[in-house]
């Protein structure tokens, strides 16, 4: 670490499937739909309480962006705000409540990108920034860069004044449980075959994936998209999924769509997942719900890719395909009822 970094912390006290879509009106005047991850969610597994735990805060979530857009506020604002809520709740694999590597640590990856002129910004590897989405829309809107990583990425953070805070500010219990499972899993595996490769493929996807992500049209017409994750499970040798590679994890371009992904990244990499989606609806004509349902479910999926999309198209219809059990949700469409959900029709 840094002798700057370094400094700086010694001032900071320890701290412990099928589409789902909503269609807008032919000129919509601004809507916005955010995701909390994907993956094996089963319902028997939550109670009650935890579910509503989960509605509540996706409500908060969307809530604190469409205020922004019905007052006629910015796409990248009402996506940044929207990731901060998320960010900040220990329910999400994204700051507090990011899954831990497999040293016990906490690396972040967030990226923000801009649809009108096709900037973007995204930091990787980061320990601690206590929300990694500011800090990219920092590295897109201060810096001649896209992606800035670790340490780097920290020096830049602190000369534009964001505060640092430790890493095990972003310490869970529930994370840590996991952590030590997936280890164990992993160990088993690796004595038993010497490979690492297999030893992680043969985990169960909620150890690779969990993300956060907003994409939004405001009332000017322009798009944003936004995606901030605490990354897999027990990763190793500073591995960089693909919540901060635009075109896979995010993408936003004014006129033909915004995405923000949450999956196994190394697939929705290889497949340059929201970039495709985009490019269907640009130059295929497809509609956002048919070209996100095909990428999500059919060539996705048939390479052995789990995960999802939320996806929204100038028009602001939204597309919300998923290919696991569940994908916590949330669209608000102009001024017409918060849709929330985590299953298919729930």
């Amino acid at each position: 670490m840094s002798t700057q970094i370094s400094k700086h912390l010694l001032s900071i006290p320890l701290l412990l499937g099928m589409s789902f879509a909503i269609n807008a009106n032919d000129t919509p005047s601004y809507a916005i739909a955010i995701h909390g991850g994907a993956g094996t969610i089963n319902e028997a597994d939550l109670s009650e309480v935890q579910q509503q735990a989960y509605r509540d805060k996706l409500n908060q979530a969307i809530n604190a962006g469409h205020v922004i857009l019905a007052k006629g506020g910015d796409s990248l604002d009402a996506v940044q705000a929207a990731i901060n809520v998320l960010e900040n709740s220990p329910l999400f694999n994204a700051g507090v409540g990011a899954v831990y590597n497999f040293d016990g640590k906490h690396e972040l990856d967030a990226s923000i990108m801009d649809g009108k002129t096709m900037a973007a910004g995204a930091i990787a590897g980061v320990t601690h920034i206590q929300n990694p989405i500011n800090l990219a829309r920092l590295v897109m809107d201060k810096s001649p860069h896209v992606m800035l990583y670790g340490q780097g990425a920290e020096e830049f953070a602190i000369d534009q004044g964001l505060n640092l805070v430790p890493n095990n500010h972003f310490d869970t219990p529930h994370r840590y449980d996991q952590l030590l499972d997936a280890k164990k899993k992993i160990l088993a595996s690796e004595a038993k075959n010497y490979d690492y490769q297999a030893s992680v493929n043969q985990l169960d996807a909620n150890y690779k994936f969990g993300t956060v992500g907003a994409v939004a049209l405001d009332k000017n017409g322009n798009l944003a998209a936004g995606t901030s994750t605490g990354g897999m499970t027990a990763k190793r040798f500073g591995r960089i999924g693909d919540s901060p590679v635009i075109g896979a994890g995010n993408y936003a371009e004014n006129g033909a769509c915004a995405v923000s992904a949450t999956g196994h990244g190394e697939y929705f990499i290889r497949y340059n997942v929201a970039a495709d989606i985009c490019a269907r609806v640009k130059y295929q004509q497809h509609s956002i719900i048919q070209a996100a349902d095909d990428v999500i479910n059919k060539r996705l999926l048939d390479a052995g890719g789990t995960g999802g999309v939320i996806a929204i198209d100038a028009k602001g219809n939204i597309a919300t395909p998923f290919n696991t059990k569940g994908m916590y949700r949330a669209t608000k469409v102009g001024d017409e009822k918060t849709n929330i959900m985590i299953w298919r029709d729930k």
